[in-house]
């Protein structure tokens, strides 16, 4: 493939966009129905303060999402992300195995589903290690934010996305 590194510094993108619309689209869901109705299932399973944890939660999706699709400080913000899916794992999904997708019966309307297992949970965790391990990648707030602390620092702008300094020679 012709210069696999320059496509190869575009795998975050499709992770950053589908992530980060993820959890924005979930605490969107939780905002639009109301964070009491969040809270009643956090009651339900035992959360201490579920109203508290119903609103944190809700604004840490929508806004750890929004940063995750901007591609800002992606490190910081993917870590109560993970937490929370963490959490949501080992309080709820757990029990009803690994598949995201549980058929429990066939009716005339078609498949009928039960609850989902942790899939999603680790998928989402997956995506946002990624993430951290390798960046945010191009069209990104972080990367705009390192090749400005770069200049700063005197380094010449063609070793700003360059892998050695060789690279620049």
């Amino acid at each position: 493939m012709l210069n696999e590194s320059l496509w190869r510094q575009w795998a975050p993108l499709p992770l950053r966009l589908i992530i980060g619309y993820g959890f924005m689209a979930h605490g969107w869901a939780k905002l639009s129905r109301g964070p009491e109705e969040f809270a009643r299932l956090l009651e339900q399973i035992g959360t201490p303060l579920p109203e508290v944890t119903a609103w944190v939660s809700t604004f840490i999706e929508i806004l750890g999402g929004l940063g995750i699709l901007a591609g800002a400080f992606v490190a910081l913000v993917s870590i109560p992300l993970i937490v929370m899916m963490l959490v949501a794992m080992f309080t709820v999904h757990l029990r009803y195995g690994f598949s995201a997708i549980n058929t429990i019966g066939l009716t005339a309307d078609g498949p009928q589903f039960g609850p989902p297992g942790y899939e999603i949970n680790l998928l989402y965790v997956a995506g946002l290690l990624a993430l951290i391990l390798g960046g945010a990648g191009p069209l990104s707030i972080d990367r705009l934010l390192s090749r400005r602390k770069g200049e700063q620092a005197g380094a010449p702008s063609c070793c700003q996305s360059a892998r050695r300094l060789s690279d620049c020679q």
